[in-house]
Parts: C-alpha cells; structure tokens; sequence
C-alpha cells in the first residue's frame, strides 16, 4: 500500500527517499544464502549505495566492501569495515599513500599502473589484482554500461596483457555485468577462463565483479553458487562477488507530491521531485521506474506524463496512468529508489536534495538526514 511508504506527523516534506529495513534484510538474507552455499565473499559495491547509516546492518552479512575512489575508500574502511576493496582505472599519485591507510585491495586497471603501483601497495601488506577485459559483451541494451565494448579503457585485454606481472599480483578481477542473471555470468565466466584462465593456477583470488541482480526474483541462483564452485575447486583461489543493486534491490522509495496538472495534448503532472536531479539514472540508463498503484500509458482510465520542475524540458520520468484523476497535493511513490539515485543526485537549478528515510523493520520511520539551502549554496564557493 502506498500509505506504508509515508507519514505525514513522522516524514519531513516530500521529496525524500525512503530506505526499507525489512526489504533490505531479505535481501541481504539471500545473499547469505549464496555466499555460504558457494563459498564465497560478497562486498557492498558503495558506487550504487553508500547510506552509511545502514552499513552497521549490511555488515552482518556481507564481507566488506568496494570502492571508486579515495573517498570511498575512505567512508568503506572508517564505516563499513571488514575488507575494503578499490578499484580505479588510473590512481593519482598525490592520493596513492594516504588509499594506503584504507583499501586492504587494489585493483589495478592496466600493466602499467601494476608496474607505477603494485610494489609500493605489496609493502604495505596490501592485496594487489589486475582487472581483466575478456572482450565478450553480454549487454543489451544498455551500452553505456558495457565494459566489453570496442575501445572501453576498462580492464586489460589479452593482447596488451604482460606476463611479468604474475610476480606481483594476487588475483584477476571482471567486471562485465549490468543488472544480469548468472547466464551471462557463465558466458562472461567461460570467455575469461579461455583467454585467463592458465594465469589463475597459483593466484589467491578472482573476483567477478558486480552487475549481479542476485536478488531479482528470476535470478538463477544455484548457477551462480555452481559457477563460484567450480572456479575455487579448479583454481584453488578465493571468490569474490561485489554487487550493488542487489544488496538494496526493490527496498527504497522516492516520495513525492504532485505541485501542478496542465494540458499540452495530453495531461501533464509536475511534482516536487526531478528526474535531472534526484534520479539521473532514469535519463542517463534510461528506464522507467515503478510507480505504485499506477501503470503503463492508457491501462487506467487517466494518463499524465510526469516531470520535474526544473528549466530543462526532458525533465520528464515518463507516462503512466492512474484510477483517478492527479490534482495538486496528490502524494506519489517511486519504486527501486534506493540505488543509484542517492549517490548520483545533484543540486541542478537549485534543487533541493531529498531528504532520507529510514523505514526501521518494526515500522519506525527515522529520519536520517535533511538537506538546507547551505548544503547547496557551500558547494560552489
């Protein structure tokens, strides 16, 4: 029911996100399940998700975690705990020794950056990897996220792979996946093991990366178990998954008010919340998200397209169509918010940030964190 989603005495003014306690454990009870069954470890990807006020929780059931950046680097080892993995696909020099303090893995994009890196990162007493490119593209759809396209500068092909650097690494690492199932894991999986998989026999680790919707209902999770299994047996190396949506897959919301309802050839519904600033995602993948106790473009009696009040006029999240007629106050709840949204989102136009929500499983709802005008004025200046 939409009303679960808010309460108007306990839940700042809309736009807020709220984030789902209960949803998230199931969630994170199902990547337990994989992670036992398979033998493997499972870290936050923080890129998708890094509301660290819920990483205490996550912590009970994942590994660690999997950082972009210093930053990252930095919030994962200081707030999450256990391993802090990094990956980036050039590492600054004038930000390498203080990473030092935080990442336990490094993960290094080229032979080069081994060659610049790697050394100093192994005195350290740091776990060191090269990403790895095994050029098989299993997207559709969505080629902004495939790292397997021709030209990507994300991981190292066999061509411009340099043996020397088995000295000095501990494991390999792909990424290749974005919002899979283990089919394509296994595709992705058999690809790499043709091209790099003599390279693994005395490495202590492989990691597949993230884009794994473990989750998902239809997700096929026994492959995934089977696919791990049969890497550790034959290699002898630990297995690491590093998912993002999935830890928080379905278990966070964006609410929002309708402000205003006009006609241009067809119903329009502006609301408080913006596809440009508050999920970016909608335009940049694109996608349309769920919306509750609504559905596709003339299924209901009523359709309105939907947007933002912001200046740019594809500020729109898309159409959909209702029971009712929107009028001005009518209170409206996005779906699949949780990822990708609140690590991507801006301040564009003035916009304020939307607050975050923390639904607890008892049925609390907690405000963890309200933004002001100085969060975006101190941006800039």
């Amino acid at each position: 029911m939409i009303e679960n989603y808010f309460d108007k005495d306990k839940c700042p003014r809309t736009p807020y996100y709220l984030v789902d306690e209960a949803a998230v454990i199931k969630n994170l009870e199902i990547l337990k399940y994989v992670s036992e069954r398979a033998g493997c470890k499972i870290l936050l990807a923080q890129k998708a998700f890094s509301m660290f006020s819920v990483y205490p929780l996550l912590r009970q059931y994942l590994a660690g975690s999997t950082a972009s950046g210093l930053y990252e680097a930095r919030l994962g080892k200081e707030c999450f705990g256990g391993e802090t993995h990094v990956f980036s696909p050039a590492y600054r020099e004038d930000e390498f020794e203080e990473m030092l303090t935080y990442a336990d893995h490094f993960v290094f994009n080229s032979c080069r950056q081994v060659e610049k890196f790697a050394k100093r990162a192994k005195a350290a007493g740091k776990s060191v990897g090269l990403r790895i490119n095994p050029e098989c593209s299993t997207q559709e759809g969505h080629a902004i996220y495939d790292p397997c396209a021709p030209g990507s500068r994300l991981g190292t092909t066999l061509e411009n792979f340099d043996e020397s650097v088995l000295e000095v690494i501990d494991g390999l690492h792909f990424h290749t996946l974005c919002e899979q199932n283990s089919d394509d894991l296994k595709t992705t999986l058999d690809a790499f093991e043709e091209k790099f998989g003599k390279y693994l026999h005395g490495l202590k680790w492989i990691n597949f990366g993230g884009g794994h919707h473990i989750t998902r209902d239809d997700y096929d999770k026994e492959l995934l178990i089977e696919c791990v299994k049969r890497m550790k047996e034959k290699y002898n190396v630990e297995v690491y998954l590093e998912p993002g949506e999935a830890v928080v897959l379905n278990a966070g919301y964006l609410v929002t008010t309708v402000l205003e309802t006009l006609k241009n050839k067809m119903d329009i519904a502006i609301l408080d919340t913006s596809a440009a600033c508050h999920m970016p995602d909608v335009i940049e993948m694109p996608y349309t998200p769920p919306l509750l106790n609504a559905a596709k473009p003339n299924e209901k009696p009523y359709t309105y397209r939907l947007g933002g009040p912001t200046c740019l006029s594809g500020d729109v999240i898309d159409d959909y169509s209702f029971d009712e007629p929107l009028k001005e106050g009518d209170m409206l709840v996005f779906a699949d918010m949780a990822l990708y949204t609140m690590v991507k989102n801006n301040t564009f136009n003035g916009m304020a940030l939307p607050s975050i929500v923390l639904k607890k499983q008892d049925g609390e709802f907690v405000t963890v964190k309200r933004f002001s005008y100085e969060d975006f004025k101190n941006r800039l200046s």
